[in-house]
């Protein structure tokens, strides 16, 4: 299992550190501001890159010692979200924010830990920019829907956000038992997480959360 875990962090640094080279080089002639933007682009993946891992090992032993596990076992199945800008619908966002999100899943029991970064803005307050008509179960900016990566679909859960001083960055958690058509919708790519801020009320980030093998 270890072996596995290692293979799986190496596969992420690799992942971003062809996206860090691409990047480094469509911009190397590009004017300075180019340069900033890519520079904090760059920096949001090495950040996502490094806490996936992270995140993804407390969404586990959080499962773990709820059921009772001795360990790490094929009893569960992992999940993570990449979010982005790019991943808004229908109207893509350009920001150089970014998060994560690792969960795991035993039976219907849905257990998530994840993070955000240099955020536009800070999460949208729905207590003062409610809904209309208001949700009260809405109770932070994050939320989980249930709906595929064209298309926006209905709320699910919010996410219990703790925003550090800068206001702009995180950590959130949840769990959640979920239904029959959730947990359906969970394996079948289904259900994604975004982000709103009170700059992107519709959404600064998003991304699908799906199977990791």
């Amino acid at each position: 299992m270890i072996q596995a875990f290692r293979r799986y962090q190496k596969f992420l640094f690799g992942l971003v550190l062809g996206l860090t080279i691409c990047l480094l080089a469509i911009n190397s002639n590009a004017p300075a501001q180019s340069h900033n933007l890519s520079s904090a682009i760059i920096n949001s993946q090495i950040a996502t890159s490094t806490t996936l891992a992270t995140y993804q090992q407390q969404a586990e032993a959080e499962l773990i010692a709820q059921n009772n596990l001795i360990s790490q076992s094929t009893s569960f199945t992992r999940f993570a979200a990449i979010l982005s800008g790019d991943e808004v619908y229908p109207n893509p966002v350009s920001t150089t924010a970014a998060g994560v999100v690792g969960a795991a899943l035993r039976g219907n029991r849905l257990i998530v830990r994840g993070g955000f970064y240099n955020l536009s803005s800070p999460l949208r307050d729905y207590a003062t920019d409610p809904l209309d008509p208001p949700n009260p179960k809405i109770t932070s900016g994050v939320h989980i829907h249930r709906g595929a990566a064209n298309a926006n679909g209905p709320f699910q859960y919010a996410l219990e956000v703790k925003v550090n001083p800068d206001n702009v960055s995180g950590n959130v958690k949840g769990e959640y038992t979920l239904t029959d058509e959730q947990l359906q919708a969970l394996n079948s790519g289904g259900l994604y997480v975004d982000i709103h801020t009170k700059s992107n009320r519709a959404g600064e980030l998003r991304g699908i959360l799906k199977v990791q093998t």
